[in-house]
Protein backbone atom coordinates (compact mmCIF):
# COMPACT_ATOMS: atom_id res chain seq x y z
CA UNK A 1 0.00 0.00 0.00
CA UNK A 2 1.39 3.80 -0.95
CA UNK A 3 1.96 5.85 1.85
CA UNK A 4 -0.10 8.61 2.67
CA UNK A 5 1.22 11.86 1.45
CA UNK A 6 1.69 13.86 4.47
CA UNK A 7 1.04 17.60 4.48
CA UNK A 8 1.57 20.59 6.23
CA UNK A 9 -0.29 23.87 6.02
CA UNK A 10 0.66 27.18 7.02
CA UNK A 11 -1.80 29.87 7.16
CA UNK A 12 -5.27 29.19 8.26
CA UNK A 13 -7.04 31.82 6.95
CA UNK A 14 -9.92 31.83 4.35
CA UNK A 15 -8.39 29.89 1.96
CA UNK A 16 -6.47 27.49 4.46
CA UNK A 17 -9.19 26.81 6.21
CA UNK A 18 -11.23 25.85 3.29
CA UNK A 19 -8.04 23.89 1.94
CA UNK A 20 -8.70 21.69 5.45
CA UNK A 21 -12.33 21.18 5.35
CA UNK A 22 -11.54 20.38 1.65
CA UNK A 23 -9.12 16.92 1.86
CA UNK A 24 -11.46 16.22 4.88
CA UNK A 25 -14.47 16.11 2.53
CA UNK A 26 -13.31 15.09 -0.32
CA UNK A 27 -10.34 12.14 1.25
CA UNK A 28 -12.02 9.32 -0.71
CA UNK A 29 -12.19 11.28 -4.09
CA UNK A 30 -8.85 12.44 -3.67
CA UNK A 31 -7.32 9.47 -2.89
CA UNK A 32 -8.93 7.57 -5.53
CA UNK A 33 -7.80 9.95 -8.06
CA UNK A 34 -4.23 10.12 -7.00
CA UNK A 35 -3.58 6.99 -6.23
CA UNK A 36 -2.71 7.56 -2.32
CA UNK A 37 -4.36 9.18 0.16
CA UNK A 38 -4.18 12.73 1.21
CA UNK A 39 -3.85 14.09 5.33
CA UNK A 40 -3.38 17.23 7.00
CA UNK A 41 -1.03 16.07 9.82
CA UNK A 42 0.35 19.62 10.91
CA UNK A 43 -0.40 23.53 10.38
CA UNK A 44 0.92 27.05 11.48
CA UNK A 45 -1.27 30.04 11.61
CA UNK A 46 -0.63 33.76 13.66
CA UNK A 47 -2.70 32.83 16.43
CA UNK A 48 -3.73 29.22 18.16
CA UNK A 49 -5.73 31.18 20.26
CA UNK A 50 -8.05 32.37 17.24
CA UNK A 51 -11.56 30.78 16.96
CA UNK A 52 -11.91 28.51 13.74
CA UNK A 53 -14.90 26.61 12.70
CA UNK A 54 -12.37 23.57 12.22
CA UNK A 55 -12.17 20.17 13.57
CA UNK A 56 -8.59 20.54 14.44
CA UNK A 57 -8.32 17.62 16.60
CA UNK A 58 -5.25 15.14 15.57
CA UNK A 59 -3.24 17.82 13.58
CA UNK A 60 -0.08 19.04 15.14
CA UNK A 61 0.29 22.62 15.82
CA UNK A 62 3.66 24.14 15.03
CA UNK A 63 4.91 27.77 16.11
CA UNK A 64 6.93 28.29 13.33
CA UNK A 65 6.22 27.99 9.72
CA UNK A 66 10.45 26.88 8.38
CA UNK A 67 10.21 24.83 11.42
CA UNK A 68 6.81 23.49 9.80
CA UNK A 69 8.13 23.71 6.58
CA UNK A 70 10.87 21.33 7.10
CA UNK A 71 9.48 18.69 9.64
CA UNK A 72 10.58 15.26 9.30
CA UNK A 73 6.83 14.96 9.85
CA UNK A 74 5.66 15.94 6.16
CA UNK A 75 5.96 15.43 2.67
CA UNK A 76 4.60 18.61 0.50
CA UNK A 77 4.18 22.43 2.47
CA UNK A 78 1.25 24.88 1.70
CA UNK A 79 1.63 28.10 1.74
CA UNK A 80 -1.06 30.44 2.21
CA UNK A 81 0.74 33.19 4.59
CA UNK A 82 0.76 35.53 1.96
CA UNK A 83 3.17 38.13 1.01
CA UNK A 84 6.27 38.03 -1.10
CA UNK A 85 8.98 38.15 2.05
CA UNK A 86 8.77 36.85 5.09
CA UNK A 87 7.74 34.37 6.76
CA UNK A 88 6.49 33.29 3.50
CA UNK A 89 10.42 33.21 1.34
CA UNK A 90 12.21 31.72 4.14
CA UNK A 91 9.40 29.07 5.01
CA UNK A 92 9.19 28.11 1.11
CA UNK A 93 12.74 27.93 0.44
CA UNK A 94 13.42 25.64 3.15
CA UNK A 95 10.85 23.51 2.29
CA UNK A 96 12.26 23.38 -1.21
CA UNK A 97 16.15 22.92 0.23
CA UNK A 98 14.91 20.01 1.99
CA UNK A 99 13.52 18.37 -0.85
CA UNK A 100 9.89 18.89 -0.19
CA UNK A 101 7.38 19.71 -2.42
CA UNK A 102 5.87 23.45 -2.24
CA UNK A 103 2.18 24.03 -2.88
CA UNK A 104 1.34 28.03 -2.49
CA UNK A 105 -1.22 30.27 -3.88
CA UNK A 106 0.91 33.36 -3.19
CA UNK A 107 1.19 35.78 -6.22
CA UNK A 108 3.67 38.25 -4.97
CA UNK A 109 5.94 35.52 -3.90
CA UNK A 110 5.77 34.24 -7.09
CA UNK A 111 5.89 37.01 -9.27
CA UNK A 112 8.97 38.41 -6.96
CA UNK A 113 11.12 35.48 -5.79
CA UNK A 114 9.57 32.38 -8.49
CA UNK A 115 13.19 32.11 -10.26
CA UNK A 116 14.79 31.56 -7.13
CA UNK A 117 12.64 29.18 -6.11
CA UNK A 118 12.19 27.51 -9.36
CA UNK A 119 15.82 26.17 -9.34
CA UNK A 120 15.96 25.51 -5.50
CA UNK A 121 12.86 23.24 -6.54
CA UNK A 122 15.05 21.41 -9.41
CA UNK A 123 18.07 21.06 -7.52
CA UNK A 124 16.53 19.25 -4.93
CA UNK A 125 13.97 17.35 -6.36
CA UNK A 126 10.52 19.05 -5.39
CA UNK A 127 7.78 20.19 -6.85
CA UNK A 128 6.77 23.51 -7.06
CA UNK A 129 3.22 23.82 -7.68
CA UNK A 130 1.40 27.64 -7.99
CA UNK A 131 -1.76 27.38 -10.02
CA UNK A 132 -3.97 28.78 -7.44
CA UNK A 133 -1.84 32.43 -7.72
CA UNK A 134 -3.20 33.51 -11.18
CA UNK A 135 -7.02 33.04 -11.39
CA UNK A 136 -7.81 30.97 -8.66
CA UNK A 137 -9.55 27.90 -10.17
CA UNK A 138 -9.28 29.00 -13.69
CA UNK A 139 -6.56 26.54 -15.18
CA UNK A 140 -4.14 28.88 -16.89
CA UNK A 141 -1.18 27.80 -15.19
CA UNK A 142 -1.40 24.12 -16.02
CA UNK A 143 -3.05 24.87 -19.17
CA UNK A 144 -0.18 27.15 -20.14
CA UNK A 145 3.07 25.14 -18.47
CA UNK A 146 1.54 21.69 -19.86
CA UNK A 147 -1.63 21.19 -22.09
CA UNK A 148 0.26 23.62 -24.65
CA UNK A 149 3.70 22.29 -24.25
CA UNK A 150 3.79 22.08 -27.93
CA UNK A 151 2.30 24.76 -29.45
CA UNK A 152 3.68 28.31 -29.92
CA UNK A 153 1.94 31.26 -28.22
CA UNK A 154 1.97 34.27 -29.62
CA UNK A 155 -0.74 36.27 -27.01
CA UNK A 156 -1.79 35.55 -23.64
CA UNK A 157 -4.15 38.34 -22.35
CA UNK A 158 -7.00 38.41 -19.62
CA UNK A 159 -8.82 39.56 -17.00
CA UNK A 160 -6.94 38.85 -13.80
CA UNK A 161 -8.43 41.38 -11.27
CA UNK A 162 -12.11 41.32 -9.85
CA UNK A 163 -12.12 44.05 -8.13
CA UNK A 164 -11.38 46.18 -11.01
CA UNK A 165 -13.91 44.13 -13.47
CA UNK A 166 -16.95 44.77 -11.08
CA UNK A 167 -15.82 48.48 -10.77
CA UNK A 168 -16.14 48.72 -14.71
CA UNK A 169 -19.29 46.32 -14.76
CA UNK A 170 -21.44 48.41 -12.64
CA UNK A 171 -19.97 51.74 -14.05
CA UNK A 172 -21.31 50.57 -17.42
CA UNK A 173 -24.65 48.80 -16.33
CA UNK A 174 -25.79 52.04 -14.13
CA UNK A 175 -23.72 54.69 -15.01
CA UNK A 176 -22.04 55.62 -11.73
CA UNK A 177 -19.01 56.98 -11.22
CA UNK A 178 -15.68 55.21 -10.58
CA UNK A 179 -15.67 56.92 -6.99
CA UNK A 180 -19.06 55.40 -6.47
CA UNK A 181 -18.61 51.71 -7.24
CA UNK A 182 -15.00 51.86 -5.50
CA UNK A 183 -16.81 52.48 -2.33
CA UNK A 184 -19.41 49.76 -2.81
CA UNK A 185 -16.99 47.35 -3.64
CA UNK A 186 -15.58 48.14 -0.20
CA UNK A 187 -18.46 47.82 1.37
CA UNK A 188 -19.47 44.74 -0.34
CA UNK A 189 -16.06 43.51 0.27
CA UNK A 190 -14.71 42.85 -2.78
CA UNK A 191 -11.93 45.77 -2.37
CA UNK A 192 -9.50 46.55 0.46
CA UNK A 193 -10.05 49.48 2.58
CA UNK A 194 -6.98 50.63 0.90
CA UNK A 195 -7.46 49.63 -2.93
CA UNK A 196 -4.58 50.92 -4.63
CA UNK A 197 -3.31 47.27 -5.38
CA UNK A 198 -5.82 46.23 -7.60
CA UNK A 199 -7.27 49.36 -9.15
CA UNK A 200 -3.86 50.78 -10.02
CA UNK A 201 -3.50 47.49 -11.82
CA UNK A 202 -0.27 46.10 -9.53
CA UNK A 203 -2.72 43.19 -8.66
CA UNK A 204 -2.98 42.15 -12.24
CA UNK A 205 1.01 42.83 -13.24
CA UNK A 206 2.20 40.16 -11.19
CA UNK A 207 -0.12 37.81 -12.21
CA UNK A 208 0.93 38.44 -16.09
CA UNK A 209 4.39 38.31 -14.86
CA UNK A 210 3.90 34.66 -14.01
CA UNK A 211 1.41 34.20 -17.31
CA UNK A 212 4.30 35.57 -19.57
CA UNK A 213 6.74 33.74 -18.34
CA UNK A 214 5.12 29.87 -18.86
CA UNK A 215 3.94 31.47 -22.24
CA UNK A 216 7.38 32.69 -23.50
CA UNK A 217 9.94 31.25 -21.96
CA UNK A 218 11.42 34.44 -20.19
CA UNK A 219 12.41 35.14 -16.51
CA UNK A 220 9.71 36.37 -14.36
CA UNK A 221 9.80 40.39 -13.93
CA UNK A 222 7.29 42.31 -12.57
CA UNK A 223 9.21 45.37 -13.45
CA UNK A 224 8.89 44.67 -16.96
CA UNK A 225 5.39 45.43 -16.62
CA UNK A 226 3.91 48.87 -17.58
CA UNK A 227 1.11 49.52 -15.14
CA UNK A 228 -1.62 51.59 -15.57
CA UNK A 229 -5.11 51.88 -13.35
CA UNK A 230 -8.68 52.32 -14.22
CA UNK A 231 -9.19 55.71 -11.84
CA UNK A 232 -9.01 57.54 -14.88
CA UNK A 233 -12.12 55.91 -16.79
CA UNK A 234 -15.20 57.49 -16.63
CA UNK A 235 -19.05 56.65 -17.25
CA UNK A 236 -18.70 58.64 -20.36
CA UNK A 237 -15.87 56.63 -21.99
CA UNK A 238 -18.03 53.23 -21.27
CA UNK A 239 -20.96 54.91 -23.06
CA UNK A 240 -18.75 56.06 -25.96
CA UNK A 241 -17.18 52.67 -25.62
CA UNK A 242 -20.34 50.99 -26.16
CA UNK A 243 -22.09 53.21 -28.68
CA UNK A 244 -18.93 52.09 -31.14
CA UNK A 245 -19.08 48.57 -30.35
CA UNK A 246 -16.65 48.33 -27.54
CA UNK A 247 -16.32 47.44 -23.81
CA UNK A 248 -13.64 48.76 -21.39
CA UNK A 249 -11.70 46.42 -19.18
CA UNK A 250 -8.52 45.97 -17.52
CA UNK A 251 -6.10 43.77 -19.17
CA UNK A 252 -3.32 42.16 -18.73
CA UNK A 253 -1.61 42.05 -21.80
CA UNK A 254 1.48 39.73 -22.84
CA UNK A 255 1.91 39.79 -26.46
CA UNK A 256 5.43 38.43 -28.93
CA UNK A 257 6.64 41.37 -31.12
CA UNK A 258 9.34 41.48 -33.21
CA UNK A 259 11.45 43.38 -31.03
CA UNK A 260 10.79 41.17 -27.71
CA UNK A 261 7.57 40.40 -25.34
CA UNK A 262 5.35 43.74 -24.16
CA UNK A 263 3.73 43.17 -21.31
CA UNK A 264 1.42 45.66 -20.22
CA UNK A 265 -1.61 46.17 -17.54
CA UNK A 266 -3.97 48.61 -18.75
CA UNK A 267 -7.61 50.06 -19.62
CA UNK A 268 -8.07 48.55 -22.85
CA UNK A 269 -11.01 48.54 -25.58
CA UNK A 270 -12.31 45.20 -26.72
CA UNK A 271 -15.16 44.31 -29.25
CA UNK A 272 -18.23 43.17 -27.83
CA UNK A 273 -18.49 40.37 -29.81
CA UNK A 274 -15.10 39.06 -28.29
CA UNK A 275 -15.62 36.43 -25.64
CA UNK A 276 -13.15 38.36 -22.81
CA UNK A 277 -16.21 41.00 -23.99
CA UNK A 278 -19.19 38.99 -21.82
CA UNK A 279 -17.06 38.48 -18.90
CA UNK A 280 -18.58 40.59 -16.23
CA UNK A 281 -18.66 40.92 -12.32
CA UNK A 282 -16.19 39.66 -10.31
CA UNK A 283 -15.26 36.98 -12.90
CA UNK A 284 -11.65 36.36 -13.99
CA UNK A 285 -10.91 35.16 -17.60
CA UNK A 286 -7.58 34.51 -19.70
CA UNK A 287 -7.24 34.41 -23.56
CA UNK A 288 -4.25 32.22 -25.29
CA UNK A 289 -3.69 32.91 -29.01
CA UNK A 290 -1.58 29.97 -30.09
CA UNK A 291 0.17 28.97 -33.08
CA UNK A 292 -2.25 26.85 -35.60
CA UNK A 293 -5.28 26.44 -32.70
CA UNK A 294 -7.94 29.04 -32.34
CA UNK A 295 -8.19 31.26 -29.73
CA UNK A 296 -9.11 29.39 -26.23
CA UNK A 297 -10.78 31.54 -23.59
CA UNK A 298 -10.69 30.20 -20.14
CA UNK A 299 -13.42 31.69 -17.64
CA UNK A 300 -13.94 31.06 -14.21
CA UNK A 301 -13.82 32.79 -10.13
CA UNK A 302 -11.02 34.53 -9.89
CA UNK A 303 -10.72 34.57 -5.91
CA UNK A 304 -12.29 33.43 -3.00
CA UNK A 305 -12.14 30.67 -0.13
CA UNK A 306 -13.61 27.56 -2.45
CA UNK A 307 -12.17 28.41 -5.68
CA UNK A 308 -8.69 29.27 -4.65
CA UNK A 309 -8.91 26.23 -2.81
CA UNK A 310 -9.91 24.10 -5.12
CA UNK A 311 -6.63 25.10 -7.29
CA UNK A 312 -4.47 24.32 -4.05
CA UNK A 313 -5.51 20.51 -3.57
CA UNK A 314 -5.21 20.35 -7.50
CA UNK A 315 -1.72 20.91 -6.96
CA UNK A 316 -1.45 18.44 -3.86
CA UNK A 317 -3.19 16.09 -5.52
CA UNK A 318 -0.55 16.26 -8.47
CA UNK A 319 2.11 16.01 -6.02
CA UNK A 320 0.75 13.11 -4.37
CA UNK A 321 0.43 11.52 -8.18
CA UNK A 322 4.60 12.04 -8.43
CA UNK A 323 3.54 14.87 -10.84
CA UNK A 324 6.91 16.70 -11.16
CA UNK A 325 7.12 19.57 -13.70
CA UNK A 326 9.55 22.47 -14.36
CA UNK A 327 7.97 25.42 -12.37
CA UNK A 328 7.63 27.82 -15.44
CA UNK A 329 7.32 24.98 -17.89
CA UNK A 330 11.39 25.32 -19.24
CA UNK A 331 14.48 24.64 -16.75
CA UNK A 332 15.48 27.83 -15.29
CA UNK A 333 18.58 27.81 -17.23
CA UNK A 334 16.88 28.01 -20.30
CA UNK A 335 14.92 31.34 -19.24
CA UNK A 336 15.52 34.46 -21.03
CA UNK A 337 15.77 37.63 -19.34
CA UNK A 338 13.00 40.59 -20.45
CA UNK A 339 13.43 44.09 -20.24
CA UNK A 340 10.25 46.50 -20.09
CA UNK A 341 9.02 47.01 -23.40
CA UNK A 342 9.00 51.02 -24.32
CA UNK A 343 4.79 51.92 -24.61
CA UNK A 344 6.02 54.39 -27.05
CA UNK A 345 6.76 51.48 -29.61
CA UNK A 346 3.17 49.76 -28.70
CA UNK A 347 1.29 49.46 -32.08
CA UNK A 348 -2.61 49.33 -32.26
CA UNK A 349 -5.49 50.97 -32.51
CA UNK A 350 -6.87 53.91 -30.16
CA UNK A 351 -9.68 55.59 -28.74
CA UNK A 352 -9.45 59.44 -27.69
CA UNK A 353 -11.48 62.01 -26.05
CA UNK A 354 -11.32 65.22 -26.82
CA UNK A 355 -13.13 68.25 -25.11
CA UNK A 356 -12.49 70.41 -27.67
CA UNK A 357 -13.14 74.78 -27.94
CA UNK A 358 -16.21 75.03 -30.17
CA UNK A 359 -14.60 77.40 -32.37
CA UNK A 360 -14.52 77.84 -36.40
CA UNK A 361 -11.54 75.15 -37.32
CA UNK A 362 -11.05 73.32 -34.49
CA UNK A 363 -12.11 69.81 -36.34
CA UNK A 364 -9.74 71.04 -39.04
CA UNK A 365 -6.72 71.82 -36.56
CA UNK A 366 -7.08 68.70 -34.79
CA UNK A 367 -7.66 66.53 -38.41
CA UNK A 368 -4.34 68.00 -39.65
CA UNK A 369 -2.14 66.97 -36.03
CA UNK A 370 -2.92 63.51 -36.46
CA UNK A 371 -2.62 63.55 -40.58
CA UNK A 372 1.16 64.99 -39.85
CA UNK A 373 1.63 61.79 -38.20
CA UNK A 374 0.03 59.68 -40.22
CA UNK A 375 -2.73 58.63 -37.96
CA UNK A 376 -5.87 57.68 -40.03
CA UNK A 377 -9.35 57.53 -38.48
CA UNK A 378 -11.67 54.43 -38.19
CA UNK A 379 -14.75 57.00 -37.08
CA UNK A 380 -15.15 60.14 -35.34
CA UNK A 381 -18.25 61.28 -33.28
CA UNK A 382 -18.74 65.00 -32.30
CA UNK A 383 -21.27 65.26 -29.71
CA UNK A 384 -23.65 67.85 -28.47
CA UNK A 385 -26.58 67.72 -26.31
CA UNK A 386 -28.36 69.02 -28.87
CA UNK A 387 -26.43 66.38 -31.59
CA UNK A 388 -24.50 69.80 -33.14
CA UNK A 389 -21.86 69.22 -35.36
CA UNK A 390 -18.49 71.20 -34.04
CA UNK A 391 -18.35 74.45 -34.77
CA UNK A 392 -22.09 74.89 -34.90
CA UNK A 393 -24.71 76.78 -32.78
CA UNK A 394 -23.37 75.26 -28.72
CA UNK A 395 -22.61 78.80 -28.26
CA UNK A 396 -18.87 80.43 -29.20
CA UNK A 397 -16.24 79.62 -26.68
CA UNK A 398 -18.12 76.39 -25.47
CA UNK A 399 -16.58 72.56 -25.38
CA UNK A 400 -17.93 69.53 -27.07
CA UNK A 401 -16.52 65.83 -26.70
CA UNK A 402 -14.92 64.28 -29.70
CA UNK A 403 -14.51 61.34 -29.87
CA UNK A 404 -11.87 59.29 -32.34
CA UNK A 405 -11.27 55.89 -33.43
CA UNK A 406 -7.75 55.29 -35.02
CA UNK A 407 -6.33 52.79 -37.20
CA UNK A 408 -3.40 50.88 -35.89
CA UNK A 409 -0.94 53.35 -35.18
CA UNK A 410 2.31 53.60 -32.59
CA UNK A 411 1.74 55.29 -29.21
CA UNK A 412 4.70 57.80 -29.09
CA UNK A 413 2.53 59.35 -32.58
CA UNK A 414 -0.92 59.32 -30.83
CA UNK A 415 0.63 61.56 -28.42
CA UNK A 416 2.97 63.81 -30.28
CA UNK A 417 0.06 64.67 -32.26
CA UNK A 418 -2.28 65.55 -28.77
CA UNK A 419 1.01 67.39 -27.63
CA UNK A 420 0.69 69.91 -31.16
CA UNK A 421 -3.45 70.03 -30.39
CA UNK A 422 -2.79 70.92 -26.98
CA UNK A 423 -0.44 73.56 -28.06
CA UNK A 424 -2.65 75.06 -30.58
CA UNK A 425 -5.10 75.41 -27.00
CA UNK A 426 -8.25 73.72 -29.65
CA UNK A 427 -8.74 71.87 -26.60
CA UNK A 428 -9.24 71.68 -22.49
CA UNK A 429 -8.38 69.35 -20.30
CA UNK A 430 -5.92 66.26 -20.66
CA UNK A 431 -7.34 63.95 -23.50
CA UNK A 432 -8.10 60.77 -22.50
CA UNK A 433 -6.33 58.06 -24.57
CA UNK A 434 -7.47 54.33 -23.89
CA UNK A 435 -5.87 51.45 -26.15
CA UNK A 436 -8.10 49.00 -28.45
CA UNK A 437 -7.66 45.43 -28.41
CA UNK A 438 -8.98 43.30 -31.29
CA UNK A 439 -9.75 39.58 -31.38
Amino acid sequence: MVAPLKVGIAGLGTVGAEVVRLIENEGKALSARAGRSVRVVAVTARSQAKKRSLDLRGIAWVKDPVALATSEDIDCFVELMGGAGEPALSAVEAALKSGKSVVTANKALIAKHGIRLAQAAEKHGGALNFEAAVGAAIPVIKTLREGLAATGINRVYGILNGTCNYILTRMEQEGLSFAECLKDAQRLGYAEANPSFDVDGHDTAQKLAILASLAFGTKVAQSAVYVEGISSISPEDLRAASDLGYRVKLLGVAVKTAKGIEQRVHPTMVPKSSSIAQVMGVTNAVTIDGEGIPPITLVGPGAGGAATASAVVADIADVARGVRVNPFGRPVERLRATEKAPMERHEGGYYIRLMARDLAGTAATIATHLAEQKISIESIVQRHANGADVGKSAGKGSQVPVLLITYATHEDAVYRALAAVQRDKVISGRPQVIRIEKN
